[in-house]
């Protein structure tokens, strides 16, 4: 999710308390930066932040980090994580391409991919959140029994990655639906801002977990 620019969203980001300015240092040892053992979860391209400021304030014994590479969209969700009292939140800027400098093997429990930029032409596909480069990356940093949770509105995407995720071993697919709100899954279902746009217009929405 990408916004005008905003002024000063730099230097407001390089203050802000709620943003780890040097995530590498915690590198396998994020239980001090959180001061305790609780699972980790992450969502990667957070947008606006809705979706995992509400995980957090479901799930106190839990710990989020949500991770945006853009400014001007952290800066909203940081606008958002000054609202609230949530110590089990906190936000990076970075590239997932990067996670295996900030992230130890096996340090994270559960991973987030929501309505991800499908990258369309075909010369892109390896920018795609669920192209093989990504889940080396993922195999990488998540524990044995970790999984990624996708959320998408395109179906080119969905398709694509339930292929890509079928044939890169060792992952695997659960879960999988093409009409989540109609599906038996819905239950406990928290919507980002682009799934509420999104649904209200009755588009479905497609949704899989993939796991080791």
């Amino acid at each position: 999710m990408r916004l005008r620019n905003i002024k000063g969203a730099e230097e407001f980001i390089a203050n802000s308390i709620y943003v780890i300015q040097q995530p590498q240092e915690y590198r396998g040892k994020w239980n001090t930066f959180f001061e305790h053992e609780n699972p980790l979860h992450i969502e990667i391209g957070m947008g606006k932040g809705k979706f995992i400021h509400a995980l957090a304030e479901q799930n106190p014994h839990i710990n989020y980090i949500g991770i945006e590479m853009y400014s001007s969209v952290l800066y909203r969700a940081i606008e958002k994580r000054q609202e609230v009292n949530l110590p089990n939140l906190f936000f990076i800027r970075m590239d997932a391409r990067n996670l295996g400098d900030v992230f130890n093997r096996s340090e994270i429990d559960r991973i987030y991919l929501n309505f991800s930029d499908p990258w369309p032409k075909e010369r892109h596909a390896k920018r795609r959140l669920t192209s093989p480069l990504f889940l080396e990356i993922y195999d990488a940093v998540l524990n044995p029994n970790g999984t990624v949770c996708f959320k998408t509105d395109n179906r080119s995407l969905f398709d694509y990655s339930l292929e890509t995720i079928e044939e890169t071993s060792p992952w695997r697919v659960k879960d999988v639906t093409y009409d989540l709100h109609s599906s038996s899954y819905a239950a406990g279902n928290v919507m980002t801002e682009y799934e509420e746009k999104f649904s209200s217009k009755g588009m479905p929405i497609h949704r899989l977990v993939a796991y080791r």
